[in-house]
């Protein structure tokens, strides 16, 4: 699970509603259901509006890859794949056929599939491009559904505050109750410019950053398996791919011996 989520959204959250009693608010000033059904109720059935049944049924899968911690480890990525070229120029392409059985990721096992069966370097790139693609459209869909519910939410509170307004003003023969009624119709705008701001944009935002890290990932691989196809040595692909990784982790990289010597020179 990716702990960050939900420790954000707590102290984000707990970090108004402490600002709030510091300032000697009362917690159950906060709290209207009508503004509640009004913002969140009008957010999501706003968001619906825009999306299709495909898209509606992708959300629990999207809220799920939010809070999965998946992690590309690059530089054990370039390992592998290094190794894998010591295996080819040795065994050639079918003595990677072993290495499927322990290949569990999907796009890796995918590519190396692909070496494995002799496909033509050009139509290797544009099949693994094509995955890449279509990846990267379907995360992007996900990523506006969220940021389309960001835009809505402050809306919806705004209009929550007009209703309760109105509401005000149509009852000032009785002023006592102004003050609670009045503030009661903010509480709406309150909910709608914080959801958005700690839930719906910030859901997007890690959906974004989450798939930036699937295609880097999966660009690595692509130009690792060519490498592979082209017959290239373990110290040059390594070589190679350590421009997708930081500035820090190449350098540790570089300190490393190359498994290819380890393995003696091919």
């Amino acid at each position: 699970m990716d702990i960050l989520v939900p420790v954000g959204m707590l102290i984000g959250f707990g970090s108004l509603l402490m600002a709030f009693l510091l300032e000697g608010g009362h917690l159950t000033s906060l709290v209207g259901v009508s503004p509640f059904l009004i913002v969140f109720g009008g957010t999501i059935g706003a968001t619906l509006i825009g999306l299709g049944l495909e898209e509606v049924r992708s959300l629990p899968g999207l809220l799920k890859a939010v809070l999965a911690n998946k992690k590309y480890d690059l530089m054990e990525t370039i390992e592998r794949l290094a190794e894998y070229a010591v295996i080819a120029r040795r065994e050639g392409f079918p003595g990677l056929e072993k290495q499927l059985e322990d290949t569990t990721e999907p796009f890796l096992r995918t590519a190396l599939q692909l070496v494995v069966d002799g496909t033509d370097p050009e139509y290797t790139r544009a099949i693994l491009e094509q995955y890449i693609y279509t990846t990267s459209e379907r995360h992007a869909k996900g990523v506006k559904i969220f940021e389309a519910a960001g835009g809505y939410a402050p809306t919806m509170g705004i209009i929550g505050t007009v209703m309760g307004l109105i509401h005000v003003l149509s009852n000032i023969s009785t002023p006592d109750k102004l003050g609670p009624s009045i503030a009661l119709a903010f509480v709406a705008t309150l909910y709608g410019v914080s959801t958005a701001n700690l839930i719906w944009l910030p859901i997007a935002a890690k959906l974004k950053a989450k798939s930036d890290k699937e295609r880097i990932y999966q660009e690595l691989v692509v130009e690792g398996v060519l490498a592979i196809q082209a017959g290239k040595s373990p110290t040059a692909l390594r070589t190679a791919l350590l421009a997708f990784l930081s500035p820090g982790k190449q350098q540790q990289m570089q300190r490393q011996p190359v498994k290819e010597a380890q393995m003696g020179e091919v």
